[in-house]
């Protein structure tokens, strides 16, 4: 960041030289040759994939990042030294979210993703190509997958560490990222765990799904930026812990409004299917919502079974209101965001930015 980053009027503006110093930030990682394996055939191309897998995101993490430090630099905002501490960190998340969902492919058996094939379906068509049978391209797609995930996630640990020289601020920041990733594994878990209920065990509830959202997700996207970046703006502990209390109260609330956008969403925005989450079992705030009734219960347990469809499915779960239900958890999610937010003495700059993205959650197509 410059003084003229530090000292533009339109916040708009200031993000979008922040964003260009976070892609910057990237491009400098896997370009550099010590990130790089010459004398392997295969690391070339498995390093050119996930590349593109950092690419086209949302930055939303290190929008947060971003936001957070902003709020507690005060005037370290200006300094170009600071700001590169801020980049560096804002550019680790973004990375651990692309190695996170490489790896949540492989687990929801997904091959595409931004409505482009997965790093595990192009090896999987290359295995396919080199004259491999369908289930062992699938198999060499799906370990591919795993180690480019790898690669993404000690890269992410790599720049969160070295993100800056202040040993304090430098320990605060990695004990939170490095919380998240335990976190997240705990929630990916947890999501598949609770997934084997087709096979009769009971349905959880909507808490429990909550509560994997939370891990899984909630925590490395919104939580954890939001509580890295103020500690290294120099947030007192206390606030930067509320601060990430919001985060994790609005994160949730994307992912229930992922969950609907997810089976009534329209899939030219959101790039996914709207039939894999009914098809695979998962179970969503909306299938936990639906399962108090007899009729959803039954039409879920024929689709299992392979004997429904997935449209009659979606049309039982709109007749019991699953929807509208799930709409509601996630305003009422937003809202306690917005209540602990409005305790926190943020500047008036960053409490639109917040604000804003709490509009955004609840109004998002995509």
């Amino acid at each position: 960041m410059t003084a003229e980053a530090g000292t533009a009027a339109d916040p708009t503006a200031v993000w979008d030289l922040f964003r260009a110093a976070v892609d910057r930030e990237l491009d400098e990682f896997f370009d550099s040759p010590r990130n790089r394996v010459p004398s392997s055939p295969g690391f070339p191309v498995m390093w050119d994939r996930i590349r593109h897998q950092v690419l086209g995101g949302k930055l939303i993490r290190p929008r947060l990042t971003h936001i957070a430090w902003r709020a507690f630099a005060g005037e370290q905002s200006d300094d170009v030294g600071h700001g590169a501490e801020c980049v560096r960190l804002a550019a680790s998340f973004e990375m651990l979210h692309a190695a996170l969902i490489v790896h949540d492919d492989v687990v929801d058996r997904d091959w595409r993703r931004r409505g482009r094939p997965t790093v595990g379906e192009l090896f999987r068509r290359d295995a396919v190509q080199a004259g491999a049978p369908e289930r062992e391209a699938e198999h060499a797609g799906e370990s591919a997958a795993i180690l480019a995930g790898d690669l993404l996630l000690a890269g992410a640990l790599r720049l969160a560490t070295t993100c800056t020289d202040d040993p304090g601020r430098a320990r605060a920041v990695a004990d939170v990222v490095f919380e998240a990733v335990t976190a997240s594994a705990a929630g990916e878990l947890d999501d598949l765990l609770l997934s084997l209920h087709r096979y009769g065990a009971q349905h959880p509830g909507v808490q429990d799904i909550l509560d994997m959202e939370r891990l899984k997700t909630a925590t490395y996207s919104f939580e954890a930026p939001l509580r890295a970046g103020a500690l290294l703006g120099g947030a007192p502990p206390d606030q930067a812990r509320r601060l990430a209390h919001a985060g994790a109260l609005l994160g949730v609330g994307y992912q229930v409004v992922d969950d609907v956008l997810g089976t009534f969403g329209d899939p030219e925005l959101t790039g996914k299917s709207v039939d894999a989450d009914l098809t695979s079992g998962k179970a969503t705030v909306l299938t936990a919502h639906g399962m108090r009734n007899p009729a959803v219960r039954d039409v879920l347990a024929e689709l299992a079974a392979g004997r429904a469809s997935v449209g009659s499915a979606r049309a039982v779960l709109t007749t019991s209101g699953a929807q509208e239900a799930a709409v509601a958890l996630a305003t009422d999610l937003v809202d306690r965001a917005r209540a602990t937010l409005d305790e926190l003495p943020l500047p008036a700059a960053q409490r639109a930015e917040l604000d804003a993205l709490c509009h955004h959650v609840l109004n998002r197509d995509s």
